[in-house]
């Protein structure tokens, strides 16, 4: 039971940066590759001061989020100057920068060897240390998380950023700023992304670079893609189909020798067919 408590308790925290993502790439189609950057920085910030400030950790998660939503206006400030794909590599740049930071300042975030001893979050008397009443955690901030999508996405805005991805020179005829708009969006995943970083923080209780290196933006990257682009419900199918896939695997009786291979194989090779047969992934509006 603490297994499958567990598979959902990281499925809860994937699926919130996912839906963040889903908000940047597929309902705006600005193609990032920087979620994990915002992902690690919500995660050294609540690790930082919960650790050496003793802060709550509800507090932590609120200047997260400010740290990110400003970080995220710069550096989107700054890549709004490129076009699609240069976008993208921008992006790419931003998130080895962060891991970089991460990894070398060894004075804040203690380098590879990481922050160790974060502590499980509390509501007065009561504490979140087993992984039960964690989940339920997860699952409320999760929820909130998509509340907060889905009123984005049916509201003027929302409808505005549609129409950014689909025609942005048709759009500023009428007078839109749409500078402002993909700003905005950009700054809300981040700040998203800086929720899921706090919960993962003080859920696995030490944190280190590795977990927020380039290859976990295309793991988030590939989440939303796969449960479908522009579908808030896709990027929760997504997630957990990701998540829960290598562990299912697990259980296949591949020969001990080269149990570890063989799961990778089967795991790429069923995500290459999904793409062939299902570009659009399981619940796709959108297509890049």
């Amino acid at each position: 039971m603490e297994y499958i408590v567990h598979i959902l308790i990281l499925s809860s925290i994937y699926a919130i940066l996912a839906l963040g993502l889903n908000l940047v790439i597929g309902y705006t189609g600005l193609l990032s590759i920087t979620h994990a950057a915002f992902f690690g920085i919500g995660a050294y910030t609540t690790a930082i001061l919960s650790v050496d400030y003793h802060m709550n950790f509800f507090l932590t998660i609120l200047v997260g989020i400010i740290l990110n939503i400003i970080i995220a206006l710069v550096i989107g400030f700054i890549l709004q100057k490129f076009n699609e794909d240069y976008f993208a590599l921008g992006s790419f740049g931003f998130n080895i920068i962060v891991w970089s930071i991460f990894l070398n300042w060894d004075s804040l975030t203690q380098g590879p060897l990481g922050i160790p001893g974060i502590l499980r979050p509390s509501i007065g008397s009561f504490s979140f240390t087993d992984n039960t009443s964690f989940l339920i955690l997860s699952l409320v901030l999760l929820l909130l998380t998509f509340l907060i999508s889905q009123f984005i996405v049916n509201s003027s805005f929302g409808r505005v950023l549609k129409a950014i991805r689909e025609d942005e020179k048709a759009i500023e005829v009428f007078g839109y700023n749409i500078l402002s708009y993909k700003l905005a969006i950009f700054a809300i995943g981040a700040g998203l992304a800086s929720i899921a970083g706090s919960l993962f923080a003080v859920y696995i209780t030490f944190i280190d670079p590795s977990s927020f290196a380039l290859n976990e933006s295309i793991f988030i990257l590939s989440t939303v893609i796969l449960g479908g682009l522009a579908n808030l419900k896709g990027s929760l199918v997504g997630t957990f189909f990701l998540i829960i896939l290598p562990e299912v695997l697990r259980f296949v009786g591949f020969p001990s020798s080269i149990a570890a291979e063989m799961r990778l194989l089967t795991y790429g090779l069923l995500l290459i067919l999904l793409m062939l047969y299902r570009p659009q992934g399981f619940m796709g509006e959108y297509k890049l």
